[in-house]
């Protein structure tokens, strides 16, 4: 059966303004709206109704995650970033548009893709020499793992298992963009920020600077895998554009300098 385009709002997480898709699908969302409600006040704000805007210093994108959980009633709901968005399936199309946001997929291809798919996901990211666990400790700080395994056990046992072997993979579905039905996003929600609760409440985010205060949107990133292998669901994998040219040196240097020379990211990249 057809998945009606009308049922189908992907928030856009962004913290100021910026070029958005023109697909009715895509709903622009301001992120942290309750912090900085002048930046972006003609937008979509994540501080209406039941809502964590003003913790967006330290969930970031999760923001507007648990606004869309709360308070959207699409029949399926997702999340991209302003400056990371799913890209078409269409390879020649991606390859021959000069503009990248004719990249960007559009809502007549995921109805489609949602006809035989609950969950449609990032294309996973390998990090091919290092874990991902071992990454994360070279580029960020590994006791933001370890207290999330603590949290695991103590609130999801039946997902140790599935976060054990994530940590020891080479690749996992990060940047927190999916598209889900309701049912399953909701589902997916409910079990995720409880966790991150308790880990906010175990490690508290005030102790670090503003960069690595947002330790639990990336935390969080984590979780999805474990999620999606506990429970035998099936996904598809989109690839993903960004609006922007990506500094694959700068990113690779930054990456290198983290693993080699024990420096820690200081910025997003």
């Amino acid at each position: 059966m057809k998945v009606p385009e009308k049922s189908i709002c992907v928030a856009v997480a962004t913290h100021k303004p910026y070029r958005m898709p023109t697909d009715p699908m895509y709903l622009p969302l301001h992120v942290g709206a309750a912090l900085h409600p002048e930046v972006c006040a003609d937008m979509t704000g994540d501080d209406t109704g039941d809502n964590i805007s003003d913790r967006n210093g330290y969930y970031s994108e999760l923001t507007g995650l648990y606004w869309m959980w709360k308070n959207s009633q699409a029949d399926y709901k997702g999340l991209v970033h302003y400056r990371r968005h799913f890209a078409t399936l269409n390879r020649w199309q991606r390859i021959t548009t000069h503009d990248r946001f004719d990249r960007v997929i559009g809502s007549s291809e995921v109805s489609r893709l949602l006809e035989n798919h609950d969950i449609l996901v990032a294309k996973r990211r390998d990090y091919y020499i290092e874990t991902v666990y071992s990454h994360y400790a070279h580029t960020f700080h590994a006791v933001q793992f370890d207290k999330c395994r603590e949290v695991l056990m103590e609130l999801a046992p039946e997902y140790v298992l599935a976060w054990d072997d994530l940590m020891q993979a080479r690749g996992a579905h990060i940047f927190n963009m999916f598209i889900m039905s309701a049912q399953k996003f909701d589902e997916y929600c409910s079990w995720m920020f409880p966790i991150l609760f308790e880990l906010e409440r175990r490690l508290d985010p005030a102790q670090y600077d503003a960069f690595h205060a947002r330790y639990l949107g990336r935390v969080s990133e984590r979780l999805l895998d474990p999620w999606l292998e506990t429970n035998g669901y099936s996904y598809a994998e989109l690839p993903v554009v960004s609006p922007e040219p990506v500094n694959w040196w700068k990113k690779g240097m930054g990456f290198l300098m983290a693993k080699f020379g024990g420096r820690t990211y200081d910025k997003s990249f």
